[in-house]
């Protein structure tokens, strides 16, 4: 069992974020160590980390939606499966709080948001679900920011809330563009695009002589591809690690729903968090003052973060906010649904999603009182 993280391995990961995590030798130069190191370094915590591609959904025609749903007490499994009976699921998985139930994100094609909507509401009224809220978010901004509050000599983390909660009034409110409402969705893709995406996903580091295998096209045409299209397009927002730098039997994932009654008071708590290590996600919600995070946080932390939390709403800094922990012990992916996007645009089968919605409901034994 690999030991805990130190100094080294988060500058790592840090860097392997912010320059690529297809370039090892080009990380190692940049972070001012051999190249044997890093990939010693990497090998070793395999089993610690996850490595992923970001794609920026915004620029393949796609609005990112997240879904929180009750369950009705004794059918959550039924909760989970209906829930990935739309074929443009990104991520499930099995939540808990205030309420037993899940989590989702989808990327529904631009076109298709009111039949999407129509596929929550199916959810309750096929009584899959108890009550069920969307949010349209922007894409999300991953948080690379690992060595702040750590310290290298102990191996340890501190956590200075009260010193956030004090510099969250003097962050600038220039937000990233990820957490800023897109004019547009537009298709800046084509099917060998989606592709290489779709395979960047479950391996960021694959070959390109690799992807040319697979497409039966040539190295240089899927190099062209790589780089004048996904690259020069913004069709990545950034590779991306999960890496559990707190003991994982220690600590818990969250979900949060921050609102605020002003975007200068959202950019700036969303500018605070931007170099926090209990952050691994931010997101927007169109057209509103509320942001979405995704924290990683020892237990013992929980109670103090919430302590800040309500501080803030006493100076009027945050109105209100809600959560829920994260199962991680049932949690899927899946890729970008690229075997649906055809001829510049994507198949969205909205009867198909009900039917499959239906049948599940059907094969419920027993009956759903």
């Amino acid at each position: 069992m690999p030991d805990r993280f130190d100094l080294l391995d988060l500058r790592m990961m840090e860097g392997l974020e912010f320059y690529g995590l297809r370039n090892l030798t080009e990380v190692a130069r940049k972070l001012g160590i051999p190249s044997e190191t890093l990939r010693k370094r990497l090998r070793r915590r395999r089993s610690q980390i996850f490595l992923y591609t970001n794609i920026y959904h915004t620029n393949l025609g796609l609005k990112k939606a997240v879904v929180l749903a009750q369950a009705i007490p004794g059918y959550e499994e039924l909760l989970y499966d209906s829930l990935k009976a739309n074929d443009f699921w990104i991520y499930v998985n099995r939540c808990y709080g205030m309420n037993e139930g899940c989590l989702a994100v989808y990327t529904i094609p631009r076109d298709h948001t009111t039949d999407f909507e129509h596929f929550i509401q199916c959810l309750r009224k096929l009584r899959t679900a108890r009550h069920v809220q969307t949010f349209w978010s922007t894409c999300f901004q991953k948080v690379h920011a690992r060595c702040n509050w750590f310290d290298p000599v102990e191996k340890e983390w501190s956590f200075p809330w009260d010193k956030w909660v004090e510099e969250i009034p003097v962050q600038g409110t220039m937000l990233p563009y990820t957490l800023v409402d897109p004019k547009d969705f537009p298709i800046m893709g084509d099917e060998i695009d989606i592709f290489i995406l779709k395979e960047l996903e479950k391996k960021p580091t694959v070959g390109l002589v690799k992807l040319a295998k697979m497409l039966g096209i040539s190295q240089q045409l899927v190099s062209y591809h790589y780089r004048e299209h996904i690259l020069a397009r913004g069709l990545i927002e950034s590779f991306a690690i999960l890496d559990f730098r707190f003991d994982l039997k220690v600590s818990d994932m969250f979900l949060f729903i921050f609102k605020f009654d002003e975007n200068e008071k959202l950019a700036m708590f969303a500018s605070s968090l931007l170099d926090k290590p209990f952050v691994e996600t931010l997101g927007k919600v169109l057209g509103e003052n509320i942001l979405i995070a995704h924290i990683y946080l020892p237990k013992l932390e929980f109670r103090n973060l919430i302590d800040a939390l309500s501080r803030l709403i006493r100076l009027g800094l945050l109105q209100s906010y809600r959560y829920v922990i994260q199962d991680l012990r049932k949690a899927q992916r899946q890729t970008i649904s690229y075997e649906y996007f055809k001829g510049g645009t994507w198949l969205y089968d909205h009867k198909k999603h009900i039917e499959n919605l239906r049948n599940l409901v059907k094969k419920a034994v027993p009956a759903i009182p």
